[in-house]
């Protein structure tokens, strides 16, 4: 038998045949399932040097299917010619130095007819090629003897074993049972590589399908959990009432320290922090419930343990649980140091002696350093407030804290910006305009009116004082004293800058520390051209244009003193 490629039908079995995916008939075997031109997709044939079979049939390639096949020699191409398909039977064209072969194998491929669905396939030579397709095993063909294997039995219930797509977890170690409906061997066969624990039952697929759905509740249990878990604190935190205690707390005194600028979130973390209070948004919530909330200062608070966030808010509000060291508007700065050795039970004149030494660091602006004959530098930054001042803290950083809010409210308030528009020489003018009117004044309608009262004054031409303030609290302040009954003769006479009987204009700086609203009417003076004041009643002040209305009521109020 003429013999064009391996793998015939009458050819032993070889591991080269078509299972194999190699040696089918004169060219590369398409994977099982694409091997019958009947039962998939057509086959294809990459093009490859093809072996002279049976004497010199020449050195072209085969042409592949539909295309015309050429042959080379001498460097020429020859187009395909030939005739339409016989039977699926091409004939081969060759050229062969320079003339066309003789042989019998003369085939010809023509493109194929779109319409035949066959036209594409390998053909085969009818005389050398069996034809398998006249035989009752024409679909598909044939397989070796050893190879073939028996059709599976229609399965009656499914069972996605470790092959068919089922989770290795699932699967565990049982096959598949070789007694179970439908005999399926083509698995069974395979219980080799399992663990040998095949058993002729089906005991091991129900264990390892009971666990599997044990697995999927206890997953799906968990899951559940985590939801409802989750869910839960969502519901808590957008729509649950925050975690309080109740009452006024269990009788444990705790000190709270509430930093300036401090929001209800930075109160509620410094309460929670120490015990008082539950949560933070316990507090805001309470804080904002109260129609007087917003009004907690800062400070040191003496408060309990384990409070309600609505009763700590109330004794917040209330002055008893305050701790703070109060600062009073027109404190003088010798006062001050002398209530912060006491807050910090320290030795009389501590403070004092630290501001004395340590003035130019405390904080001081820039436009309040190095005025001359100035008593105390520091005099008119302490300002009037509420601080928190326990035990244990240095004297400098209080200090410090009233320096920063003095020159924060004075920086507020437009001190730097208007002292210049007011005909002053610098914000300290301006500071210690203030301080006077504060000392001055009785009441806060009184500091506008002061403020012009100075004002004029100051004016070297003025008619009526003709450049001196002649403020008793300037003396007062020098000699560190609060007295009312001066004499004229010891207030003329006594020299120095501070004593505004004796010189001209200013003192050289602040006197008291002043408090908001008598700065307000420092930067804000009325324009009514008054020059004098007098109080009679030690709580509000008159005010004249002249020297003899003034006068007038001098005798008034030595009148109503049985002087």
């Amino acid at each position: 038998m003429t013999e064009y490629g391996r793998g015939q039908g009458s050819e032993p079995w070889h591991p080269e045949d078509p299972l194999y995916g190699d040696g089918g008939w004169g060219g590369q075997q398409a994977p099982v399932g694409q091997q019958s031109p009947y039962g998939g997709q057509p086959q294809h044939y990459p093009e490859q040097p093809q072996q002279p079979q049976y004497g010199d049939w020449g050195t072209g390639e085969q042409a592949g299917y539909g295309q015309a096949q050429q042959q080379y020699g001498y460097d020429q191409q020859y187009p395909a010619q030939g005739h339409p398909q016989d039977q699926g039977h091409g004939h081969q064209q060759q050229y062969d130095n320079g003339g066309w072969a003789t042989g019998t194998h003369q085939h010809v491929q023509y493109p194929a007819d779109p319409a035949d669905p066959y036209g594409q396939q390998v053909a085969y030579d009818a005389g050398h090629q069996p034809d398998y397709y006249g035989t009752p095993d024409a679909y598909p063909p044939p397989e070796p003897p050893g190879r073939r294997r028996a059709e599976p039995e229609p399965e009656t219930d499914w069972d996605p074993g470790p092959d068919q797509g089922e989770h290795a977890f699932f699967a565990g170690d049982d096959e598949d049972d070789g007694d179970e409906p439908g005999n399926r061997r083509g698995r069974g066969d395979r219980r080799g590589r399992g663990g040998g624990k095949g058993n002729g039952n089906s005991k091991g697929k129900k264990g390892r399908n009971g666990v599997a759905c044990l697995v999927v509740v206890l997953v799906l249990g968990g899951g559940l959990a985590g939801v409802s878990y989750f869910g839960y604190q969502f519901y808590q935190d957008r729509f649950a009432a925050a975690p309080d205690f109740t009452g006024d707390g269990n009788g444990q005194e705790v000190t709270v320290e509430i930093p300036g600028g401090a929001d209800g979130y930075a109160i509620g973390r410094a309460l929670k922090a120490a015990g008082v209070v539950k949560s933070v948004d316990a507090f805001v919530a309470a804080q904002g419930s109260n129609p007087q909330g917003k009004n907690i200062q800062d400070g040191v608070y003496t408060l309990q343990k384990e409070m309600s966030a609505a009763s700590a808010v109330e004794l917040m509000l209330s002055p008893e649980s305050r701790d703070n060291l109060i600062i009073a508007e027109g404190r003088r700065n010798a006062d001050i140091y002398r209530l912060i050795d006491k807050r910090l039970e320290l030795k009389d004149g501590t403070t004092a002696e630290v501001a004395k030494k340590d003035w130019k660091n405390l904080g001081l602006p820039d436009w309040a350093m190095n005025h001359k004959n100035v008593k105390d530098p520091l005099e008119g930054f302490l300002y009037p407030s509420s601080y928190g001042v326990a035990k244990g803290q240095k004297p400098a950083d209080v200090l410090k804290k009233m320096v920063a809010r003095a020159t924060e409210t004075y920086t507020k308030l437009g001190v730097e910006k208007k002292a210049e528009s007011l005909g002053l020489d610098n914000p300290w003018q301006l500071v210690t305009i203030a301080s006077l009117v504060q000392a001055e004044g009785t009441s806060h309608s009184d500091f506008r009116k002061m403020a012009e009262v100075i004002y004029n004054r100051m004016k070297p031409d003025n008619p009526q004082t003709y450049g001196k303030l002649e403020f008793d609290s300037t003396y007062n302040y020098i000699k560190n004293q609060s007295k009312i009954d001066l004499t004229l003769q010891e207030l003329r006479t006594y020299d120095n800058p501070y004593n505004t009987y004796f010189y001209k204009g200013l003192p050289p700086g602040p006197i008291d520390n002043p408090g908001e609203d008598a700065i307000k009417g420092a930067l804000n003076p009325t324009d009514d051209g008054w020059y004098y004041f007098i109080s009679l009643d030690g709580k509000t002040s008159e005010f004249t244009k002249t020297n003899a209305e003034h006068q007038k009521l001098v005798e008034e109020f030595n009148a109503s003193r049985n002087n």
